[in-house]
């Protein structure tokens, strides 16, 4: 019986054949997990258009210096063995320094896309809505030529003028999403906010629906900036409504007032009559003449019970609430004539 053994250097080869996986993966390891892109601080972002394969971003981080040729090649080979690039999502994504190739490829994946901001500002009016929206260049613009009076028929809604009808808060979003996109959305949380309120309202108030609840909150809005004064302003602005006295606020005066208003409110626009100037019209404006937040909302539909009908400001942000005309006159020569 003859035994035939295997020659020595089979089984060298066998064991190298052994290590060569374990080889290439401890390099595409050490390549994709392991060696940080060379991204500098602040945070750069890349562009992946849809449909980019691995080899086409490994060229494109070549390109800025983010990886080495080796490192390129092995997301080449990483690409090859595990077909990654169909998981691929495409996007605007965030590179930040230290991060790995494997790691920005998980992020991808997942579609963890860089978000851009943009605050709707209490007390903005529309105008200037639209133009924060128009000049952010992460948007796509697709109402620069529908006018102001279309805007929410063009979004779906039903709901009247666009003005205050945005809820202000700090709104984030991928790049390429569209002007309608943010303003859909900001419209939908002002109706949600504003059921929410009205639903809590105190009974008995002198307005008809939510929209008039609205109104007021922007008109507070415009008034005060003190969370502690809103509901005492709400108050004076709910007893005149209930007493059948003019409201007598100047922000409603200066928003009829348009372009025309120069910085500065004299008594001849005080006089002037627009649908807006509630010093010469009695109720409530037609429209609400800016965002009101959350604070103004819940004050409109929560005033503070009392019994004052006039506040003046102080020049210092906060006002002198009066019960009587001639306390008011008072406080009007002390604070705003600066008489003794």
């Amino acid at each position: 019986m003859i035994t035939r053994l295997t020659p020595r250097w089979w089984l060298v080869v066998a064991s190298l054949l052994a290590l060569v996986p374990i080889v290439a993966g401890g390099w595409l390891f050490y390549e994709l997990d392991r060696r940080p892109l060379a991204v500098a601080d602040p945070p750069d972002t890349l562009e992946l258009p849809r449909g980019s394969s691995l080899h086409a971003i490994g060229r494109e981080l070549e390109s800025r210096g983010w990886i080495s040729p080796a490192t390129r090649f092995a997301l080449r080979v990483y690409g090859r063995l595990t077909g990654a690039s169909a998981g691929l999502k495409a996007g605007e994504y965030q590179v930040e320094e230290g991060m790995t190739v494997r790691q920005l490829l998980a992020r991808m994946q997942a579609g963890q896309v860089k978000l851009h901001r943009l605050t709707f500002v209490e007390g903005w009016t529309f105008a200037r809505l639209r133009e924060a929206v128009k000049e952010h260049e992460a948007l796509e613009q697709t109402l620069e030529d529908v006018p102001d009076e279309r805007v929410m028929e063009e979004l779906g809604f039903t709901e009247r003028h666009p003005e205050g009808m945005f809820f202000p808060t700090t709104y984030r979003f991928p790049r390429g999403a569209t002007d309608r996109d943010l303003l859909r959305v900001a419209a939908g949380q002002m109706r949600q906010e504003l059921a929410r309120v009205w639903s809590q309202r105190q009974p008995e108030l002198p307005l008809e629906d939510p929209y008039e609840a609205l109104i007021l909150a922007s008109i507070i809005e415009r008034e005060t900036g003190r969370d502690d004064e809103r509901r005492k302003v709400a108050g004076v602005f709910v007893r005149r409504l209930e007493q059948g006295m003019r409201l007598q606020t100047d922000p409603t005066v200066i928003y009829g007032l348009g372009d025309d208003y120069d910085g500065r409110l004299r008594r001849a626009d005080l006089r002037r009559d627009t649908p807006y100037n509630t010093y010469t019209r009695h109720g409530l404006p037609p429209t609400p003449i800016a965002l009101p937040g959350r604070a103004s909302l819940e004050a409109a539909v929560d005033p503070k019970p009392g019994s004052a009908l006039y506040f003046v400001s102080r020049g210092d942000g906060s006002h002198h609430f009066s019960d009587t005309l001639d306390e008011h006159n008072a406080a009007v020569r002390r604070y705003i004539l600066e008489e003794e």
